[in-house]
This record gives structure tokens, C-alpha cells and sequence, in this order.
């Protein structure tokens, strides 16, 4: 958008628009006067539930005279932005600075920064309220407006989520090795598989990455959705105490590889008992079964439209934990978990149905990471009963996430 500096002046020329804000700065020492925190925090809110827009930061809105930015409260007015959009905008605000020079009237070079802020995929709220650009203007939503966005971008479910498109994004953002393992081009054009398996979209006549594609395509997926990770920790003990933490991972990348990588933690943190015979077998806390049923449904079955939450995973002496954003899909409940199937992400559930799992499938009992006709909890209580004589619990907290508890076996 505006990519050419000429292309940019010219639109400095024409006035603000609905993709176009002009800020004039104003700062002394480190103080910053203009422009102020709330009103900017509402610009740039109101552009991203709206649509894709430029705010520059150093150009006068009336006259559209560049005056620039002092060099030396680059970083000043830098920070602002950043924390404007991190705490005055609800969910935080993902947005691109720039520093660059644009000459003023007279050719002199003006240092300004360029706010690139891309339509979201949720809904902000700044100090205003949600607010919505109109032309030049920002302007609080109606209810009924406010209500038909919130639909639109899945609050509603008209669309599912795992298949809206991620703004910004094109099929260059996605890893060519990672996508090109659900494409066989000796049967079919790869781009037109990658939109039949929602992996790609159209938007506007420009090919696009789904949440979908982010997901199951990108090594770093929370650089597009925040949260979109793993934290696992295993505590010595029967209590979260980070003195007594014996190990500890922060895990990305595409779900699959999100999914082994919990279940390997797992596995190495679980305890492994010698029961007397005969015969003498080896008897683990938790079965490697129940471990990786239970990782397989919060990754998939998470909801990842919550913004900031990842998954957490902690493992205690008596018990494994296991913390999924958002509460449980559709209608299902914690009384009905284990005779429904319900799922969130359709579009996330069908590749993972074909994509096989690898070295880890005899162990965990899978040939792929998913079965169609969802026999996962059957499995997690089944094998838990099994090993401890005790039933694992779901339980759905302040309705924004579901807990998980597997006791784990101990010793005779």
C-alpha cells in the first residue's frame, strides 16, 4: 500500500481518506505533547476494524505540510506507538513502524514514521470504544454495525474461523516445504489443492494464507496469531512452584510439529514404575495413548480466535495438567465430552485426519494424528481408569479455557 515514495506523496497531497492518517508530532525532550495517546490508540484501532490504512506520524492533517520528526525523539515517538497499541488498543494491536525521510515543501528531508496497521481479524477496542473509519473520520460503531463485525469475524461463526483469511498474508509467508506435503502436483495445480484443503482463499483477486494455512504452514504462526504456541513445564512435586521446576519448553511452529513436541515433554517427564511379576513390566504414570489423545485435542480443538492465550501444559508428581483456550465447542459440555463429538476447526481436523505421524505412531497408538470418528476421550478415560482406577476431569473455567487433569499412577 503506497509503496513508492511518490505514490506516498501523492496521497499526502490528496488528504486523509479511509486508508490515509495524518499526525503532526509534537515533543519536547521526552515529552510528547501530540499526538495524544487516546486520540492516536482510536486512529489506529478504528483503521483495523475497518480497513488496511497508513498512519504518519510527523505531516500536518490541515496544510498535509511535512514537518517531520526531530532525529533524536525517533525512539521516543517509536515506544509510543508501541505502547499504544500493546495497552491502549483491546486485544493488542499488530501494526508495522517504519522510519523514513519524506522532503517537505521546500526539498528539505523530513524524518517521519509510517504506521502500516492491516484490517484484523478481531475486533479492537481503544479509549473511544470500537470505533470504525469513515472517510477521514473515525466514528464510534452502532450497536447493530458492531454486531454484524463481531459475526463477520467469527464471534457468530458464520465463517469458521480456521478458514478466515489472515490479512497481509500471501502464499510466499508460508514455508514451501511445509505446504507442499499436502500437494501433489503430478494429480492436481498445488495453489488449487491448497484452497480446496483451506489452506489458501482468495481475497480480492489476491491469493491469501487462512488461518488454516498459518497454522499448519508456517514456522512461527504466532507472528500472525498471538498465542498460536505451547508453554510445558514439569515441577517436582505436587504444587506450580518455579523454584522447584525441573524442566521447561516454549514450543512453536506448525501444529503438527507443536503436537509431538508436547508429547515428547511429556514422555521424558512421566515416571516409569517397575511392577513385580510374573511377569516384571515397566508401568508408566500415564499411558503414552492418553498423552497423546490429550495433546492432539487441545491443539486442535483450541480456540485460537482467543487472542494472547496459548496452551499450557504442566506436569506434577500426582498429575498431569493440560490448559486449552476457550471453552468447549458448540454444544458440548463436561457431562457430555465423553459420548459427543464436536469440532471447532473442520478445516484443521480434516488435514490432520490424512497427515501422518511418523516415528511416533506405534507408540502412540496412531498411524495419523487424527481419526475421523473421534474416539480420543474414550481412549484418555479408558486407559487412565485403567492405570490409576480414577476417571480424568474436564472442567471450563470463567468460560475461556478447558482443563484438562490426568492423575498419574504411582507406585505400589
Amino acid at each position: 500500500m503506497f509503496d513508492s515514495m511518490s505514490e506516498l506523496l501523492q496521497k499526502i497531497r490528496l488528504g486523509e481518506d479511509t486508508g490515509l492518517e495524518l499526525k503532526r508530532v509534537e515533543v519536547q525532550g521526552t515529552r510528547v505533547h501530540a499526538p495524544h495517546r487516546d486520540s492516536l490508540a482510536d486512529e489506529l484501532a478504528a483503521m483495523a476494524n475497518t480497513h488496511d490504512g497508513i498512519c504518519l506520524l510527523g505531516v500536518e492533517d490541515k496544510s498535509r505540510e511535512i514537518t517531520g520528526i526531530p532525529p533524536s525523539s525517533l525512539d521516543t515517538i517509536e515506544a509510543l506507538v508501541r505502547e499504544v497499541c500493546n495497552d491502549g488498543v483491546h486485544p493488542p494491536l499488530r501494526v508495522h513502524v517504519t522510519r523514513m525521510e519524506l522532503p517537505d515543501s521546500h526539498g528539505i528531508p523530513r524524518a517521519v514514521l509510517r504506521v502500516d496497521v492491516p484490517r484484523s481479524l478481531f475486533v479492537h477496542r481503544s479509549p473511544g470504544g470500537y470505533m470504525q473509519r469513515i472517510g477521514s473520520s473515525k466514528r464510534e460503531m452502532a450497536p447493530e454495525y458492531l454486531a454484524r463485525l463481531f459475526q463477520q469475524r467469527s464471534q457468530a461463526r458464520l465463517l469458521r474461523f480456521d478458514e478466515q483469511v489472515v490479512p497481509e498474508t500471501t502464499l510466499a509467508d508460508l514455508d514451501v516445504d511445509l505446504w507442499q506435503r499436502f500437494c501433489n502436483p503430478r494429480i492436481e495445480d498445488p495453489v488449487r489443492t491448497l484452497h480446496k484443503r483451506k489452506i489458501l482463499t482468495t481475497e480480492e483477486g489476491v491469493e491469501r494464507a487462512t488461518v488454516t494455512g498459518v497454522l499448519m504452514c508456517s514456522r512461527h504462526p504466532e507472528q500472525w496469531l498471538r498465542g498460536a504456541s505451547a508453554r510445558a513445564v514439569c515441577f517436582r512435586g505436587t504444587r506450580q512452584d518455579s523454584r522447584k521446576q525441573l524442566d521447561g519448553a516454549d514450543i512453536t511452529g506448525p501444529l503438527d510439529h507443536q503436537i509431538l513436541e508436547l508429547y515428547r515433554f511429556a514422555r521424558r517427564n512421566i515416571r516409569v514404575f517397575v511392577r513385580e511379576g510374573p511377569p516384571v513390566e515397566e508401568v508408566p504414570q500415564i499411558s503414552s495413548r492418553t498423552i497423546f489423545e490429550a495433546v492432539v485435542n487441545a491443539v486442535v480443538h483450541r480456540d485460537y480466535s482467543v487472542y494472547g492465550s496459548r496452551i499450557r501444559m504442566f506436569i506434577f508428581e500426582d498429575r498431569l495438567e493440560l490448559y486449552s483456550p476457550g471453552s468447549l465447542p458448540n454444544t458440548l459440555s463436561v457431562e457430555s465430552i465423553a459420548l459427543r463429538q464436536s469440532t471447532r476447526n473442520e478445516a484443521i481436523k480434516s488435514i490432520l485426519v490424512k497427515l501422518p505421524v511418523g516415528e511416533m505412531g506405534a507408540e502412540s497408538g496412531r498411524g495419523c494424528f487424527m481419526e475421523a470418528q473421534g474416539d480420543g476421550v474414550p481412549v484418555i478415560l479408558q486407559d487412565t481408569r485403567l492405570l490409576t482406577g480414577q476417571d480424568p476431569t474436564w472442567r471450563v473455567l470463567d468460560d475461556a479455557e478447558v482443563l484438562l487433569t490426568i492423575p498419574a499412577a504411582q507406585p505400589d
